[in-house]
């Protein structure tokens, strides 16, 4: 990325709901950031807001419709995509002069920016401000509408009572809708390897290289190691489809599921990218052109590039220009910060007070999900208010509507929520039903009605924002990554981005540990919480979590080296965390 020219932080994917909308909001001023493809009928709910607001024609897309999932999504992008394009038209029709629109797009760039430079010095010449003007109208970078797909969401999808065909999949249906889209943009795909869906990526035209050798469409690989990201980008590489960008997220992350390592570090991992970028380029190089030669395939206009990119926990101008400079990191994505600021993401005024008042004691590492995949939410939450209300009256779990996320088949031959009723009065039957202790009863209970409807959850902050106000039982899941601690108001946009490049400090006075020890205090509660409950005398449990251990010991031993030269004081606090954990100090037998 030119971070002479464009911004160098994007914005990633925050819930269902809450960046679902943010492309209309931040590509106009050039930033680039991520809309979840989950929901679909959220998405007609939105476009059709949208529609309304922009007079722009509104057809619903029934849910009759044989391919109603895909059509809803490349309807709800090629709107997104009319609307940015609008907004953009308008702000080149803006003046160069203070307070324009235009003037805000440069004042928000990066000092370091070129394009800034020209427009402070096309404030003392007439003829340089009319040649920006007109440089404007056809070179201006507006920001990337990038979409996720989670690749574990790929339910099969049944009609009439029969099961439909692989390509009617969410996952599937999703990525053939931004497929389809007229986007010139990114598909990033997360939570783990899929080989069926990259398979099926190879039967759309525009993630290979048209006539000029462009690709319309790129891929993202959001990866949690260097291992991971050489094996999914060669796979696809092989298949004539080039990984453009390997975004990296640490374990404490941007928000929502987080997917731990086995007690690897943040550090250590971006380390071996910095190490072995070059390896992963060669080999993923080398299979690509391969694949394209055998396919018979147009060839890329430029030598394939690789873009590393790194998100979760960024807190700080120093830690975001460390994993610039140091890690050679082309963009950072800031997550959980933008929870904060209204004019980024779509929240309303409740949850947003909730989230400004949140306090290291009130963000925590939940069960939530019905995936089974750690969560990070807060406590005070209105959709967790309803449901312990519920507990509390003997009502257990949610109604399933949605169904995004029915993987469960424990009582079923078809899969089910762990959140749904269904599910719940069935497992709190079973437990019931076993002789356990009081305590033991206890703490299988609490585990079973943890689970959270998500899929109604994760929406409803967006709709109530946008004036649509759903039934009693519609209640908000929040999703910040405990990084919210450390902000703890309401913010712009140009105070969130001034804060990214060290403008201004939206941090409050509270001491904030550094991103990655912050991490590490996260694999360490994690460590204590398996050794407790660790059986010594199964080899495989005990030989993992003594790999866990040594990866933690080997993160720390990298941190010492790393800081020892230029910043004692992370030496010191990584000191005092580790003397919070006597548990590591005890041998596993």
């Amino acid at each position: 990325m030119d971070i002479l020219k464009r911004h160098s932080f994007h914005i990633p994917v925050l819930g269902l709901g809450y960046t679902l909308d943010t492309p209309v909001k931040v590509a106009p001023y050039g930033i680039s950031s991520v809309i979840s493809l989950v929901d679909d009928k959220l998405m007609e709910q939105v476009r059709e807001v949208y529609c309304k607001k922009f007079n722009m024609p509104f057809k619903a897309v029934s849910d009759k419709v044989e391919d109603y999932r895909a059509e809803r999504v490349t309807s709800y992008l090629n709107m997104i995509d009319d609307v940015v394009s609008q907004k953009v038209a308008e702000l080149k029709k803006s003046t160069l002069e203070k307070g324009s629109e235009l003037e805000k797009y440069f004042r928000l760039l990066p000092d370091v920016s070129s394009l800034k430079e020209k427009f402070n010095l096309s404030q003392k010449s007439k003829q340089l401000k009319d040649e920006l003007i007109n440089w404007v109208q056809d070179h201006l970078p507006v920001g990337s509408i990038d979409v996720n797909i989670m690749t574990k969401l790929d339910k099969v999808n049944y009609k009439d009572g029969e099961q439909l065909p692989i390509e009617f999949n969410d996952a599937h249906a999703a990525l053939r809708g931004f497929a389809n889209s007229k986007l010139n943009s990114s598909l990033v795909l997360s939570a783990g390897m899929s080989p069926r869906l990259y398979s099926y990526l190879e039967n759309f035209n525009d993630f290979y290289p048209d006539e000029n050798g462009i690709i319309k469409k790129n891929i993202i690989l959001k990866v949690s190691d260097f291992r991971s990201a050489l094996v999914q980008g060669k796979m696809l590489a092989a298949k004539g489809l080039w990984v453009s960008e390997y975004r990296i997220e640490s374990g404490v992350n941007c928000g929502g599921h987080a997917f731990p390592t086995n007690g690897v570090l943040f550090g250590p991992i971006l380390e071996e990218f910095r190490q072995s970028k070059d390896r992963l380029v060669d080999t993923c190089k080398a299979a690509y052109e391969a694949a394209i030669e055998k396919k018979e395939l147009n060839k890329l206009a430029s030598e394939p590039e690789i873009l590393i990119t790194a998100q979760g926990g960024v807190g700080t101008t120093e830690e975001h220009n460390f994993l610039m400079d140091h890690y050679n990191m082309d963009s950072v994505g800031w997550g959980t910060p933008f929870m904060l600021v209204p004019e980024a993401v779509s929240i309303d005024n409740t949850t947003l007070k909730l989230l400004a008042d949140a306090k290291e004691k009130d963000l925590y590492f939940s069960g939530l999900s019905p995936l089974g995949v750690p969560f990070n939410s807060v406590y005070g939450a209105s959709m967790s208010e309803l449901r312990l209300a519920n507990a509390e009256a003997g009502k257990h779990g949610a109604a399933c509507t949605k169904k995004f996320l029915q993987y469960n088949t424990e009582y079923t031959d078809k899969p089910i929520c762990t959140a749904s009723k269904q599910y719940q009065k069935q497992k709190l039957e079973e437990i019931k039903s076993l002789d356990l202790t009081e305590e033991a009863y206890t703490k299988q209970y609490a585990k079973i009605i943890e689970k959270e409807c998500l899929c109604v959850g994760l929406g409803v902050s967006l709709l109530e924002s946008k004036g649509i106000m759903g039934s009693a039982t519609d209640k908000v899941t929040v999703c910040p990554g405990p990084n919210l601690a450390y902000f703890s108001k309401e913010m712009s946009l140009e105070e969130m981005v001034d804060h990214i490049y060290g403008r201004a400090n939206q941090l409050d006075d509270r001491p904030r540990p550094h991103m990655f020890l912050k991490e590490m205090h996260m694999y360490l509660d994690i460590y204590k919480e398996r050794l407790e409950e660790v059986d010594l005398e199964n080899a495989k449990e005990k030989k993992q979590l003594i790999a866990f251990k040594k990866n933690v010991f080997d993160g720390v031993a990298y941190y010492k080296e790393l800081f020892a030269a230029n910043n004692t004081a992370v030496i010191a606090e990584l000191d005092e965390l580790l003397s919070k954990y006597p548990e590591l100090e005890k041998e596993i037998a």
